[in-house]
C-alpha cells in the first residue's frame, strides 16, 4: 500500500519528501552535536556519548578551533540550514511554486555546504586526527542534498549545462544515487586508509 501511494506521488512531491527526510536526519544530528557542545561547556572533562575510542571521539572534534569556524559552534549552521530545507520541502508538498532564482539560491547554498563539509573532512581526518559520528551523518546528508538538488535543477531547466557537460549532467540525472554512493565510498576509503593503523588492531 505504501509503495502504491508513493507511485501516485508526483516527481516534485517525491523530491520534497527526500528533502524533508534527509534534512530531518541532518537536523537531528546537528541538534545532538549542539547538546554535546553544551555538555562540554558545563563540564569540560565530560565523556560524550560518541567518545568511543581514540579515533571515534566527538569530544576531540567539538573542542577544536575548527568546530567554531565562524566564531560560533558549527552545528548551529546545521540547525538553521536543515530547518530551512525542511520548510522548502514542506512548502512543495503544500503546493508552493518557487522561482528559478530561488532554486539557484538553494543550489549555491548546498554547494557552499559541501565545500565547508569537505574542509571539515580534511580537518577532522588529517589535522584533528579524530572522527565524530554525528558530523559524518551531517556530511553525508549535505552531499546527498547537493546531488539531488542539482539533479532537480537540471531536470527543471533551472541549470543549463554547456554542451560539453551535457553527457555528465545526464549521467547525474539518471544515476544520482550511484553518484552519492560513490562519493560516500571515496570518503570511507580515505578514512579507512588514514586510520588503518588503528582499525587493524580491532581484528
Amino acid at each position: 500500500m505504501v509503495k502504491a501511494r508513493l507511485n501516485k506521488l508526483s516527481s516534485n512531491n517525491k523530491f520534497a519528501l527526500v528533502l524533508v527526510s534527509a534534512s530531518s536526519i541532518g537536523l537531528a544530528a546537528s541538534f545532538i552535536l549542539t547538546l554535546e557542545k553544551l555538555s562540554l561547556l558545563k563540564n569540560p572533562v565530560a565523556v560524550l556519548s560518541c567518545d568511543l575510542n581514540p579515533v571515534v571521539s566527538c569530544g576531540s572534534v567539538i573542542v577544536s578551533k575548527q568546530a567554531e569556524a565562524f566564531g560560533f559552534a558549527n552545528p548551529l549552521i546545521g540547525l538553521i540550514g536543515f530547518a530551512v530545507i525542511i520548510t522548502i520541502g514542506m512548502g512543495i508538498l503544500a503546493g508552493a511554486k518557487y522561482k528559478r532564482w530561488f532554486w539557484l539560491g538553494l543550489e549555491a547554498g548546498t554547494v557552499l555546504g559541501v565545500v565547508f563539509c569537505h574542509w571539515l573532512v580534511y580537518q577532522s581526518v588529517f589535522v584533528i586526527q579524530a572522527l565524530c559520528p554525528f558530523c559524518i551523518v551531517v556530511w553525508a546528508v549535505v552531499i546527498a542534498l547537493l546531488v539531488l538538488v542539482t539533479r532537480f535543477n537540471l531536470q527543471e531547466g533551472n541549470i543549463k549545462p554547456p554542451k560539453g557537460l551535457k553527457g555528465l549532467s545526464g549521467l547525474l540525472v539518471r544515476h544520482a544515487w550511484i553518484v552519492i554512493g560513490s562519493w560516500y565510498l571515496i570518503i570511507a576509503l580515505l578514512i579507512l586508509n588514514h586510520f588503518w593503523y588503528y582499525w587493524k588492531t580491532l581484528f
